[in-house]
């Protein structure tokens, strides 16, 4: 099958002239018109169609091809769905090879070796994935050969020399080249490094064919593109045309569209022969070949000969030469973690991750931290709770108070310490996601304090949950963008600030807030937050001369979490207890319950635990708290899973209820909702235990954000917990 893609390359190399690449999503507009729409661009002079694999979080993608994908999913689109329409689309006589498109985690539910050999089997000629890391890539390359399928790898501008070597030995057909930093969209121009990237790419691959996609849409991008590469990619503008035209003239506009940017005339009958162009001729009858910048060679099975294969040039690319590196740090948690994401991204994470080494190994890093202890209102204080301890009748109860830090909770020991890092690094602007808004308001304060500008990403149903915190961001000058795609919440906000991070990579660092995402993030993350559990370590040993029996923490993410119990971790006497958001029940589809209800996938570009359906499809999510409403979590939480070291349970959202009450009427303290599952946990396991242990409950945040929101929601839950504060 890979063949077909490399006979297609030849065969436009004949004629002169560079392949037309065309994508679309499957099933858009609806399933009915994917074989007519596909046949139309055959028609219309497209020679490879890449069609795509709906994904419920397209981060590689922009908001037309994101709306493509919604629409899809919402008529029922699948893996297995998918199948069926190319088969219908060979029987209706499609010839032209068929790649599919998509993103690594519906392939991973579905099956890798089994997806490659169905895709086979209905007629598609091979895959690119979207969010590969290169140990990810080579292996699946590997199942694609032994199927006879092929596997395009994607190359970025900001790739490295070295990993640009290994992804183009990867190639078997052809190289797809990303034109520009950012996300996929019609821009109305090209970069104008685009020649010396693909001169590169050729170099580096020994002139084996490339086709270049991103922001390509007219026939004047066509034809400037076709002057340096083998082949030219359009996908937005496809998903444009699309949408623009009646039902009954989809098919047409399509072809339309095809013959226009080849330059063909649409109703003409399909050539079988081509007449050969002067400049063609005089290069065969005199033996000339094109420039360096634009080669005419064409992959064959005996191509590589015997240069270093895909796995010796990973094996040097990971050991650096043999030696490891003092600039780098394990990407992986056991089986979790790692760097599933676009690979614009991967040269910046790679320098993120040297910068943070560097830092981290500097003392005078961690002197400047320190430094700002006063303002953040560090050390934290470690407080008996005496009245809830009394009131649940069995081990002591320690609130570690991360609410009395400066902006009300712990999202600020992060925040700093990544603005200082963003500094280092030379970057002048900062992004963030945020879902209850405290760290949004962390990130802002930060930003303000060091005159940094500003942008934080949140979910419009968010936005309306915390008005107050949205104000505060806007109080400390911060812009504040409201996501409306999707379900509006925390998860959206972290595909809208990926995106925007990678169009902006040369001057914006992202400060993610929890500790999820694609490596270095999660350790980064993890890092800062220890303060919590070192902290917690050493108050409680003055206190009682001992380590806390158990330690107690909420999980949206995982932030605080991994930051209470990550110095507790080789002290297995202490317990480790997570508490979820249960929402209505882990038994409904209303819960955010990712390690107690969740199954192994990739989200945001790390292998976790992720709630999602059985096709791959990231779930929607519940919870009373905006911060713990998020389908993922760190990938170090689920290795302490898997392990057995930590133990999460979830929390419903009238028991959260019940620990806001308890800790607001006992202690006088008003927790944020996310910390309120941790009290409810953290109460119940208290009573199983002795009255001479001690249990420390990290209160990450306080409750004047969820004031309102507690209003809202006690009619509801209320009556079922006795709570009524109706006058």
């Amino acid at each position: 099958m890979s063949d077909g893609i490399r006979a297609t390359f030849a065969k436009c190399k004949s004629e002169g002239r560079s392949a037309f690449v065309g994508y679309f999503t499957a099933g858009y507009p609806t399933p009915q018109e994917t074989s007519d729409i596909m046949l139309a661009m055959e028609a219309g002079g497209v020679d490879i169609i890449e069609l795509g694999i709906p994904f419920t979080d397209p981060i590689a993608d922009g908001p037309t091809i994101q709306k493509s994908n919604t629409i899809a999913l919402q008529h029922g689109v699948t893996i297995t769905s998918t199948l069926q329409l190319l088969r219908d689309a060979r029987a209706r006589g499609l010839k032209v090879p068929v790649l599919f498109m998509g993103y690594y985690n519906p392939i991973m539910q579905y099956g890798e070796q089994k997806i490659i050999k169905d895709v086979r089997e209905a007629g598609g000629n091979g895959f690119i994935v979207c969010d590969f890391p290169p140990e990810e890539a080579v292996k699946f390359r590997g199942y694609c050969a032994a199927e006879g399928v092929s596997y395009v790898p994607l190359i970025a501008p900001s790739t490295s020399p070295a990993r640009m070597k290994l992804l183009c030995s990867i190639a078997d057909s052809f190289i797809y080249v990303v034109s520009r930093m950012g996300v996929t969209g019609a821009t109305g121009k090209l970069d104008p490094g685009l020649p010396a990237l693909c001169k590169r790419v050729h170099e580096s691959s020994g002139n084996k064919p490339i086709a270049v996609g991103f922001g390509v849409s007219t026939r004047e991008h066509f034809n400037a593109v076709s002057d340096i590469a083998e082949g030219v990619v359009i996908g937005s503008q496809f998903v444009t045309v699309l949408s623009n035209a009646t039902p009954e003239t989809r098919a047409q506009a399509v072809k339309n569209y095809c013959a226009d940017v080849r330059g063909i005339d649409p109703n003409a009958p399909p050539k079988t022969t081509h007449e050969v162009g002067f400049k063609e001729s005089v290069a065969k009858a005199i033996g000339l070949e094109k420039t360096a910048g634009n080669p005419t060679s064409v992959i064959t099975e005996e191509t590589n000969g015997n240069t270093p294969g895909p796995l010796d040039q990973l094996e040097a690319l990971n050991s650096q030469g043999g030696e490891p590196s003092a600039n780098t740090i394990p990407d992986r948690f056991g089986g979790f973690g790692g760097q599933y994401v676009p690979e614009s991204l991967m040269d910046c994470l790679a320098e993120l991750e040297r910068g943070f080494v560097e830092a981290k190994n500097d003392p005078a890093f961690w002197e400047e931290y320190k430094s700002y202890y006063p303002y953040m209102g560090r050390p934290g204080h470690l407080q008996f709770a005496d009245r809830l301890t009394e009131h649940c009748g069995g081990a002591k109860i320690w609130l570690k108070r991360e609410d009395l830090n400066h902006t009300g909770s712990h999202k600020i020991n992060n925040a700093l310490g990544q603005v200082l890092l963003a500094r280092r690094l030379g970057k002048k602007k900062i992004i963030a996601e945020t879902g209850a808004g405290q760290h949004g308001v962390a990130t802002a304060t930060v930003c303000a304090k060091f005159g940094l500008q500003c942008t934080v990403y949140m979910g419009a149903e968010d936005v309306r949950r915390q008005a107050l915190n949205v104000f505060r961001m806007k109080l400390l000058g911060a812009q504040v963008v409201a996501v409306e795609a999707g379900t509006r919440t925390l998860r959206d906000a972290v595909n809208e600030a990926l995106r925007s991070w990678v169009t902006n990579l040369h001057d914006t660092h992202y400060i993610l807030g929890s500790a999820i995402g694609p490596h270095p993030f999660p350790t980064i993350v993890r890092t800062f937050q220890s303060i919590i559990g070192n902290e917690t370590k050493e108050q409680l040993q003055k206190l009682r001369g001992k380590l806390p029996d158990a330690v107690v923490a909420c999980v949206g993410g995982g932030s605080n979490c991994v930051g209470m119990f990550y110095p507790f971790a080789e002290d297995l006497s202490v317990k480790l207890l997570g508490v979820e958001a249960g929402g209505d029940g882990i038994d409904t589809n209303r819960h955010s319950a990712t390690l107690s209800g969740g199954k192994i996938g990739v989200l945001h570009g790390v292998r976790t635990y992720v709630l999602q359906n059985s096709d791959g499809q990231i779930a929607d999510t519940h919870s009373v708290s905006a911060g713990l409403d998020y389908p993922g979590v760190g990938p170090e939480l689920s290795l302490w899973k898997d392990s057995q070291r930590a133990k999460f349970i979830a929390a419903t959202d009238a028991e959260a209820f019940k620990g806001f009450r308890m800790l607001s009427e006992l202690e006088g303290i008003i927790p944020a909702l996310e910390s309120a599952h941790a009290i409810y946990g953290g109460c119940e396991l208290a009573k199983t235990m002795g009255k001479d242990e001690d249990v420390v409950i990290c209160l990450s945040g306080r409750g004047d954000k969820d004031v309102q929101s507690v209003a809202e929601e006690l009619p509801r839950l209320g009556p079922g917990i006795g709570w009524d504060l109706r006058f």
